[in-house]
């Protein structure tokens, strides 16, 4: 005879896996609020389910705009800001050529420093110390590769968004 969950007591089960007596008021309490949590537990994955469903394209991308965002942050975390070289503040992912003008190369890792928010925000990326901070980092050659104007348009379809912002979070584990 299985023992009721709540009171302890061994009781005959009058239903499979029945973990409760239900003789009490307190056993039927217990039951109830059990089941309750297992009912919010299931909305709860449901729900998340039927928002990604509902998700528009430009969602996705906004995802995977975090996921790159907070990758780059977390690769360059032991490295100054690629402007100015302070170590202290507030750090964004600042985009060397910017996504309003190459969008292109908007989740390209080499166009994609950590920058102070000052400089990212305040100074509008802080270009040029940003160049001069950026040939240092990764040479002449990838940033004269940035700077060309025959890139690849980025055309990423909502499967495509969605396996990058499974790459860029297991990365972003990776580095941990």
């Amino acid at each position: 005879m299985p023992k009721c969950k709540h009171c302890k007591t061994k009781f005959e089960p009058k239903q499979f896996n029945q973990k409760n007596c239900l003789q009490t008021d307190e056993c039927v309490r217990a039951f109830l609020s059990d089941l309750t949590k297992q009912n919010e537990q299931r909305w709860r994955k449901e729900k998340k389910v039927r928002k990604n469903e509902l998700k528009t394209r430009s969602e996705w991308l906004n995802d995977l705009q975090k996921a790159f965002n907070t990758y780059i942050r977390k690769r360059d975390q032991d490295k100054p800001c690629i402007s100015c070289g302070t170590f202290t503040g507030k750090m964004n992912a600042g985009h060397y050529k910017s996504v309003g003008g190459s969008p292109e190369l908007r989740f390209n890792e080499l166009n994609v420093h950590k920058q102070c928010e000052y400089c990212n925000t305040h100074l509008s990326a802080n270009l040029i110390e940003y160049r001069i901070g950026l040939v240092k980092r990764i040479g002449l050659d990838k940033v004269e590769f940035l700077e060309r104007k025959d890139h690849a348009a980025l055309k990423l379809t909502t499967e495509e968004i969605k396996a990058n912002i499974l790459i860029y979070k297991e990365k972003t584990k990776s580095l941990i």
